[in-house]
């Protein structure tokens, strides 16, 4: 790796560290909303669609990792194979959410209750649509052949945001579905 490439990528790293720091700030603050709006109650949601777009969600991550290790040892064709397959992964959880929670019986109008469920989960919901469109760019880089295994920080920065957005998500999911009495 050349000195000038290892530099601009320890700052990219930085930079991407602290922006992730800042990130977490956000949903730190919407997380508590959660807390202090709903304390010890929660609305019923559907509890099957929430397990099941959580475990969609962490499958994209494992695919995701899996795009990134497949770069790393020159086999472009899996880590093509594998960045489409989180896009469909991400675009199934985000219809999940769209279309499951946001089409049920809570709405945004619905005081402290639509609010949270709608703030958190469309918050989330932002974050992945962007990650979707990063991953759609990071493809078409990679199918042009811009990435190699030596020098691949689009890459790399793409698969953090992604795991960024799957571990926001892993702490989402028990303070929508699963803390707190369920209210009818």
């Amino acid at each position: 790796m050349h000195g000038e490439y290892r530099v601009a990528l320890r700052n990219n790293r930085l930079g991407l560290w602290l922006f992730f720091l800042s990130e977490s700030f956000l949903f730190m603050g919407i997380l508590v909303s959660r807390f202090y709006l709903w304390g010890n109650t929660r609305p019923e949601l559907n509890q099957l669609n929430g397990l099941l777009v959580t475990t969609v969600l962490l499958l994209s991550s494992f695919t995701m990792n899996r795009a990134e290790t497949a770069l790393v040892q020159n086999d472009r064709k899996t880590f093509l194979n594998c960045l489409l397959l989180t896009v469909a992964l991400g675009t199934l959880f985000l219809a999940g959410v769209v279309v499951f929670e946001w089409g049920g019986h809570i709405r945004p109008s619905d005081g402290a209750y639509g609010a949270v469920l709608f703030g958190m989960t469309g918050m989330h919901a932002l974050h992945v649509v962007s990650g979707i469109v990063f991953i759609l760019i990071v493809w078409n880089n990679g199918r042009r052949g811009l990435y190699s295994s030596e020098q691949h920080w689009g890459v790399e920065a793409c698969a953090i945001w992604w795991h960024y957005v799957d571990l926001v998500w892993v702490f989402f999911y028990p303070a929508l579905y699963l803390m707190g009495q369920a209210v009818h």
